[in-house]
């Protein structure tokens, strides 16, 4: 018998099948995800699945009336193929992450009476997640108090690493992994700035954009760290005192689990604005700033650089669960 993981299309939502999954290393695990997206690369290889599946599926919001037509039919045939999975590995539980990956297999669960678990990694629920909600056994939220599991699944580390900050001595610019150009370009505005208050600048700039971003520093005279993807993010974060950063929510929970105060640049195409209403739900608890990308004044973040980051630092230190991969793996459990 086994539990089911599935969903996926972007790393927000593989994130928390992959911390998860590290508190099942006694449990037979399968992965069902789609051709499409990052489920391949992330999942692919991975050992500890006893089986990984990839179904070809796309999603169907955004599309065209033709785009329409063929994600639903693709829809059908993979829900028809993810049930037999599921039967051939005796499925348990279903646990979806969401994404247009999740949705073949979540609803061969339902059509055979097999519990599915959800976990919504965003403060404006996903379309898929909220058409599952009311037939799911737990839907799992760190933004809602009704929630079985109040704590986000993250790595251990971030919390290890946590400390609380005062004086802003380092920055950290945040743009993922791809990059953020609207980011980017306020860190050079700012840098001249930063380097009279004698800050430390660390950048994740992207992949695509490191040598364009480094030269524009070095034309200035201004070091700075500047980096694309890493695998020692929260060693980076473990040194800033104050970040600038989109609000996906895996970045807003490791810097809040950091204790690092942030100001908040949501990406402004995110499905149902989720970003914004991501930092929202700390800037309504007086923990984060936040600055629509049409909004950003220089100014007003200047004069945040002088101010003690204690007060916000330690509320976040408080106010963040731990465990959180843990727990839902033990939920998991219980269905088995």
């Amino acid at each position: 018998m086994s539990i089911v993981m599935t969903g996926g299309g972007t790393g927000g939502h593989l994130t928390i099948i992959k911390a998860v999954k590290e508190e099942l290393l006694d449990v037979e695990l399968i992965y069902i995800g789609s051709t499409k997206g990052q489920d391949k690369a992330w999942f692919g290889e991975d050992k500890q699945f006893k089986q990984t599946y990839f179904l070809p599926t796309q999603g169907v919001v955004n599309q065209g009336l033709l785009g329409k037509i063929k994600s639903i039919f693709m829809l059908i045939k993979a829900t028809i193929k993810a049930r037999k999975i599921l039967k051939k590995a005796n499925a348990k539980v279903v646990f979806c992450v969401g994404g247009f990956s999740a949705a073949p297999t979540s609803f061969a669960a339902k059509t055979l009476g097999i519990p599915l678990v959800i976990h919504e990694q965003n403060a404006a629920i996903g379309s898929l997640n909220k058409l599952l909600r009311p037939y799911s056994s737990a839907f799992i939220s760190s933004y809602e108090n009704e929630s079985p599991i109040k704590a986000y699944a993250i790595k251990k580390e971030y919390f290890e690493k946590s400390r609380i900050r005062k004086k802003i001595q380092t920055i950290i610019f945040l743009g993922g992994s791809q990059g953020a150009q609207a980011i980017n370009k306020l860190a050079l505005e700012l840098a001249p700035t930063l380097k009279e208050k004698g800050i430390k600048i660390i950048h994740q700039a992207g992949e695509r954009n490191i040598d364009e971003v480094q030269k524009a520093y070095d034309d200035l005279g201004i070091e700075a760290e500047v980096f694309g993807f890493t695998t020692k993010l929260s060693d980076h974060m473990k040194e800033a005192d104050f970040a600038i950063a989109r609000s996906g929510a895996s970045t807003l929970w490791e810097l809040s689990a950091m204790a690092c105060p942030t100001l908040y640049i949501p990406y402004p195409y995110a499905a149902g604005d989720h970003q914004y209403y991501n930092a929202k739900f700390l800037v309504d608890q007086d923990v984060a700033w936040i600055m629509r990308e049409n909004e950003i004044e220089s100014k007003k973040i200047i004069a945040l650089l002088d101010e003690n980051m204690e007060e916000k630092s330690k509320k976040l230190q408080n106010m963040i669960e731990k465990d959180g991969a843990l727990k839902i793996a033990e939920l998991l459990k219980t269905f088995t």
